[in-house]
């Protein structure tokens, strides 16, 4: 990595044009970025590349499914379905119709996530800043809310995960191979057996379990701009739920933390990091332990680990939510049960809430968690994972290893991901009566 090499070097120079304003904070900088790149190393290899995200508009270079090759005009197309409020078409009540989207529990100011405990669509109601306000509309009954029965994951960074949902259950390849027998017909598993990989098969899953499956009387079969850019990406094929999912899986893989501080970092800015989000990333990377799960452009892993945290609870939480067995639910192995999927890290301070249940509410407490190496939750012998236990970070190196996760890892420019509008005229991520005020569509 000869240019990243030169750019270090130059970074005593430009300590010395710019001391007056750069100097608190990359004064010790030269060094903290010899030992990152030592720490990045292995073998004699600089691994820079390995962790580096692709740019979102070269195609060819994100991790994709070749049964569904992502083109410009997919993801656009992607792009309008996932925050089209107008496919919202099998609400229970009359009331939710064209009122919620995919965007509605996975939004960009939320870093894809629900910004609140527990998604929402139909039967939600308001919005707030960044859908924290969203609650019941009064005209549904809690039974009849469509809500998560765990902490809705960020889909920042899927391309790089092979199986989706907390339990890997969406996705017919990886880990997700021989699991046929668990893909029955009246589940929303049986999407596996269309062959696709998870982003995909959770796509197509999804119109369905969320109420959105009636799209040939939807936006897409009578609006020209849906007609002509179907046409365009599905030439003869009428609307329906599986390419219209696999349009939104397309514009969900190019869903790229690129801008983060520590990908500017990775090619070559030397002094996009603050001097305590390096020493947060030595700590990342060598005494906390962090990479050996949490590695990869997107520091996540296709692993499933049972760390003791609890289910989603609170206040804030819908409907009876029954204990989470993980990946031991989906398989129905008691070996295997309370293991979630290891999440991507980019984004977290954009949602408070952290874990399978969002029980954790900031990123320093997560990182405290960790350090005491305690479970929450009592476990059946031999599933707590091993290498769970006291890390034996100091307060200090706490605090920088959070603000690596917190500010090192946040992409200030989500909203690129966003579109202006919508052909349908519909506000977004909601559209009912209280988001359409709270979102300033009114």
């Amino acid at each position: 990595m000869p240019g990243f090499r030169r750019t270090l070097l130059l970074v005593p120079v430009l300590l010395g044009l710019f001391a007056c304003e750069q100097a608190p904070v990359e004064e010790a900088g030269p060094d903290l970025d010899a030992a990152l790149v030592e720490a990045l190393t292995l073998n004699g290899q600089v691994q820079l590349s390995n962790f580096t995200l692709p740019d979102p508009g070269d195609l060819a270079a994100i991790p994709q499914d070749p049964a569904n090759p992502l083109t410009a005009d997919k993801v656009e197309l992607g792009m309008l379905l996932f925050h089209e409020t107008a496919l919202a078409l099998s609400p229970r009540h009359a009331s939710g119709r064209g009122t919620y989207s995919c965007a509605t529990c996975h939004h960009a100011a939320a870093g894809f996530q629900a910004g609140r405990r527990q998604g929402l669509g139909d039967g939600g109601s308001g919005w707030g800043v960044r859908g924290e306000g969203r609650t019941r509309n009064p005209l549904y009954a809690e039974t009849e809310l469509d809500v998560q029965p765990l902490h809705s994951p960020s889909v920042l960074n899927v391309a790089y995960q092979s199986v989706m949902v907390w339990s890997g259950a969406f996705g017919a390849h990886g880990p997700n191979e021989g699991t046929e027998a668990h893909w029955a017909a009246d589940t929303s598993f049986a999407v596996n057996a269309l062959g696709y990989a998870g982003v995909e098969a959770q796509a197509i899953a999804g119109l369905t379990k969320h109420r959105m499956d009636s799209l040939q009387a939807s936006v897409l079969a009578t609006h020209p701009a849906y007609l002509e850019r179907w046409q365009r990406v599905f030439p003869g094929e009428a609307a329906g739920a599986i390419p219209a999912g696999l349009a939104i899986a397309a514009y969900e893989r190019t869903l790229l933390a690129g801008k983060a501080p520590f990908q500017r970092w990775l090619r070559g800015e030397a002094g996009a990091m603050t001097t305590a989000e390096k020493r947060g990333a030595l700590v990342f990377f060598g005494k906390a332990g962090c990479e050996t799960c949490h590695t990869g452009p997107a520091l996540n892993q296709t692993a499933f680990y049972a760390l003791g945290m609890p289910d989603l609870a609170g206040t804030d939480v819908f409907g009876d939510v029954p204990e989470s067995l993980g990946r031991g639910g989906f398989l129905g192995d008691p070996a295997e049960a309370f293991k979630f999927k290891v999440p991507q890290l980019y984004n977290l301070k954009d949602s408070p809430f952290y874990g399978h249940g969002g029980t954790f509410q900031s990123v320093h407490e997560v990182v405290e968690y960790y350090n005491e190496g305690r479970p929450d939750r009592t476990l059946p012998n031999g599933i707590l994972e091993r290498r769970f236990k006291p890390l034996g970070l100091t307060p200090d190196e706490i605090d920088d290893l959070t603000a690596f996760l917190t500010d090192a890892l946040h992409d200030p420019d989500l909203m690129r991901y966003v579109p202006a509008s919508l052909p349908s005229g519909n506000c977004f991520p909601a559209n009912d009566p209280a988001a359409r005020r709270d979102l300033g569509c009114e």
